[in-house]
């Protein structure tokens, strides 16, 4: 874990991540809700497929198609090492393992998300490529140069030390490594943001940044950009009609049979999912992606 434990409250962030990803159902431990709701389901929860389990491992906006996306922008390709940073429950690193032959290290700071991860990869045939660490990003357990990509889908806003998690990029990245990002950054609208939302219930957990801090926070780290697109009307169309399939009674009975993520953020998910698309309508929160090089230095 990193270093920054030692300081005051750093723990309590700890704490308030699990709490928002793992409280759920106060009592029942993700990985046991997650293995019942594939039972229930007719599945077998140690052989599953990348189809059965997408609503429970792409817990971002755009989902498979998103990574998919900056996959092909990294142009990443059989082989490479990628480290997925703020990996969850392992659904970008298993894409990556399956369909672009890459050999992935997940972390998370969340264990709950690491039990799952791990069990996913073994249901899904998937362990062989992927491995998965509970650490802190600003402190991973590998070895400098070991890394060709680092990859990260909507985890930064979460992270309030952004300048030492990416100096941590720096010492894992080859001489010009890759950083790929697909990431909820602060849109000009500045009014508060309407909570909760995926990635926070309260303030607390909430470390938007705007595109400039973001870019600039990259440049100071010591990497280059090669390509950074805003995508915010694609994820919100995407958004869009996530929230109306949530909100049909059909689709909500189907809810209830295919995991999905309700089961992970909760009751109050589909609220979640409204709030996201009001907060990108009203110029709130945007979304970028991109591709930085390490320096060589």
């Amino acid at each position: 874990m990193s270093d920054d434990r030692a300081e005051p409250g750093v723990d309590d962030y700890v704490e308030r991540l699990n709490v928002h990803y793992d409280g759920a159902s106060a009592g029942e431990a993700l990985l046991a809700r997650l293995q019942g709701a594939f039972r229930a389901a007719g599945c077998d929860p140690s052989r599953l497929n990348l189809d059965d389990v997408a609503g429970i491992d792409q817990l971002h906006l755009g989902g498979r198609s998103a990574s998919r996306a900056l996959a092909v922008l990294g142009e990443l390709s059989n082989g490479q090492r990628v480290l997925d940073v703020g990996c969850g429950t392992g659904g970008a690193s298993r894409l990556l393992a399956a369909e672009f032959g890459c050999d992935v290290v997940g972390v998370d700071i969340t264990s709950a998300f690491i039990e799952a991860a791990n069990w996913l990869s073994a249901a899904t045939g998937l362990s062989g490529r992927t491995r998965f660490l509970c650490a802190d990003a600003a402190s991973v357990p590998l070895t400098a140069g070991s890394v060709d990509t680092v990859w990260c889908q909507h985890a930064l806003m979460n992270m309030p030390h952004v300048p030492r998690v990416l100096a941590e990029w720096q010492r894992l990245l080859m001489p010009g490594g890759r950083v790929l990002l697909h990431e909820l950054v602060a849109g000009d609208n500045p009014e508060p943001l309407m909570l909760p939302v995926p990635w926070a219930r309260t303030p607390a957990t909430s470390h938007l940044r705007s595109r400039e801090q973001l870019e600039r926070a990259m440049a100071l780290a010591g990497f280059e950009p090669l390509a950074v697109e805003d995508v915010t009307d694609a994820a919100l169309a995407w958004r869009q009609e996530h929230s109306r399939r949530e909100s049909r009674p059909d689709e909500s009975a189907r809810e209830a049979i295919v995991p999905g993520p309700a089961l992970i953020f909760g009751s109050d998910f589909t609220r979640m999912g409204r709030n996201l698309r009001d907060n990108l309508a009203s110029g709130k929160v945007r979304v970028l992606t991109g591709s930085w090089r390490r320096a060589r230095r």
